[in-house]
């Protein structure tokens, strides 16, 4: 059923569906006005939704692209109203978004990974602005930062954690991290933080076990992504437009890669696979679209095989329908990563038509059946090779395998949202019933409980702190209209040249002398005033933060005490 948007959603309740029958009903036995009853039942309001990440626009990768698929669907769909949570970037405008946008504190980390910043989970003012949209579930995309914010925001609000594991996180943070020891316990703390959720989605079924492999214990749902590519090809002037300056001749198959240039998505084997067939005098051309830390090592090896002529480097291309004119001009899609957990690349190729080349049992291959709907071969580039070399000659070969990828494995981002949304509500529900399944409790639940009431002190403590600059910032005006009263009575007693010099001096000196007298007795007025009106302030503060330091305590103390019986239990 539809929704509908009412302007104050907490003051009116949502109806049951009775009620909403009734009242079609009514308005259908008073005849007075024609309705569609399609446009009058509503059983609910919109939910309110709150999405965490630790990447967003600009940042274009895998998530930050679910992400804002599900912020755009979910908005413009009026299948509920939305807040994003994401580290802020420098000299990035987060006002542009039909929906709200709350960017919180970030540093670069760079020297760890390309391109990317970490967020403080712990930013007051960013966790304040989120908690007064009152979301009635919270959506984490990254098991970091992001799902610690949403643990904090679930003990003020109790509402519900729904994590999706997109990413082989062990592979990231073994790039990262060269210690074996911290890399374990990193994983670790991810694998306690998924574990927190009250519902933890995958992306595929590989996903699901990578995580596993990690430690993780508890249920799992897989969810998909989809695409924002609508199904089919592009048109030919756009394609034209796209691949103009590329040497791309008709007849020779072109191969296309398109993500992240990094070693682990396969690229390796991608070149050495193309050095092959250079070798054996198979023409080819090679078009790689993305950026990456590893882009200048590819290249290089590249170079060192004499392929420049015949293989591409585009960039970074943020225009979907440059992408999709991309996808409709290449003849199959080279994708031999084993690190993927999900591979929308390959989704967005099939959506075009484009079938692609995929390691046999990687997260990437489900649903694939080798020479149907895409191709499958090893880990390897001998593998890859024999495949190009063998289909190469046969370019309608690959147009066919490439449209029946377009009908068998396209996902668009309307269904895969919507089906998000469904369960969004299902989970709603069962937490308001209270049988939602227990989660898993952590050891460390307790931080987060205490974590969230420092969160609610310190905000607290901002609104007092602000108060107190705005009483300084009025004093240090005070101080600076005397001065230049002051400055204005010289400059005036300078000008009356009627009087004779010493008599001017005299008065100008007995004049600055009563001035000097007066700016000293209103500075010890103003000082005294600040002093008292300071010390005021301190010990209300301190009294503040001794009732603080004794409320926390009698809450740590029942904490542990609730959470020792329900153990005992």
């Amino acid at each position: 059923m539809r929704n509908c948007k009412i302007s104050d959603v907490n003051s009116i309740p949502r109806f049951s569906f009775l009620s909403a029958i009734l009242v079609v009903k009514w308005y259908y036995i008073s005849d007075t006005i024609l309705i569609n009853i399609h446009e009058v039942i509503y059983w609910r309001i919109q939910m309110r939704v709150c999405l965490l990440n630790d990447s967003f626009p600009p940042i274009i990768d895998g998530v930050a692209n679910t992400v804002a698929n599900y912020a755009k669907i979910l908005t413009e769909d009026r299948l509920a109203d939305v807040i994003v949570g994401t580290p802020g970037y420098p000299n990035v405008d987060y006002n542009s978004y039909p929906y709200q946008v709350v960017p919180y504190k970030s540093i670069d980390v760079k020297a760890l990974i390309e391109g990317y910043r970490i967020g403080n989970p712990m930013a007051a003012r960013a966790v304040g602005k989120l908690e007064d949209f009152r979301p009635e579930i919270i959506h984490a995309h990254c098991p970091a930062a992001s799902t610690m914010m949403a643990r904090m925001m679930r003990h003020d609000l109790q509402v519900p954690i729904v994590f999706t594991y997109h990413t082989k996180f062990d592979v990231d943070i073994a790039k990262a991290i060269k210690s074996k020891s911290i890399q374990n316990e990193t994983l670790k703390a991810i694998v306690s933080n998924v574990s927190a959720c009250d519902e933890v989605w995958v992306v595929s079924k590989g996903a699901g076990d990578n995580l596993v492999s990690l430690g993780y214990e508890g249920e799992y749902r897989i969810m998909t992504n989809g695409v924002d590519f609508p199904k089919g090809k592009a048109d030919e002037d756009a394609v034209k437009k796209a691949t103009e300056g590329y040497d791309l001749p008709l007849g020779v198959p072109v191969f296309l890669f398109v993500g992240r240039i990094m070693k682990y998505k396969g690229l390796p084997i991608i070149v050495d696979a193309l050095n092959i067939l250079n070798r054996k005098n198979i023409d080819f051309r090679m078009v790689f679209v993305g950026d990456g830390a590893d882009k200048e090592e590819i290249s290089k090896k590249v170079d060192e095989y004499g392929l420049s002529s015949k293989v591409f480097f585009t960039g970074p291309i943020s225009d979907r329908e440059i992408l999709r004119a991309w996808n409709t001009r290449a003849d199959l899609f080279l994708f031999p990563s084993t690190y993927d957990t999900n591979g929308i690349v390959v989704r967005e190729a099939a959506a075009c038509g484009l079938g692609s080349v995929l390691i046999k049992d990687s997260c990437a291959a489900e649903g694939i059946t080798d020479a149907r709907n895409g191709y499958l071969v090893e880990e390897n580039a001998e593998s890859m090779a024999a495949l190009l070399a063998n289909i190469g000659p046969n370019i309608d070969e690959m147009h066919r395998v490439g449209n029946i990828a377009m009908d068998e494995i396209y996902v668009s981002w309307e269904q895969s949202v919507r089906n998000a949304q469904e369960r969004y509500g299902e989970i709603i529900e069962l937490k308001n019933r209270g049988v939602l399944m227990n989660r898993k409790r952590q050891a460390n639940d307790i931080l987060f409980a205490l974590g969230s009431e420092w969160l609610d002190s310190a905000q607290k403590m901002f609104g007092q702190f602000e108060e107190f600059q705005s009483d300084l910032t009025h004093i240090r005006s005070n101080i600076n209209n005397v001065q230049d009263e002051l400055e204005q009575v010289k400059n005036d007693a300078f000008e009356n040249v009627d009087v004779e010099r010493n008599e001017v001096r005299n008065n100008i000196s007995e004049n600055i002398k009563e001035i000097e007298r007066d700016f000293k007795d209103n500075m010890n007025e103003l000082s005294a005033g600040f002093k008292e009106n300071f010390h005021e302030w301190r010990d209300g503060m301190m009294d503040n933060f001794r009732e603080f330091k004794e409320e926390m305590s009698a809450k740590k103390d029942r904490l542990e005490q609730r959470i020792e019986e329900k153990w005992r239990l």
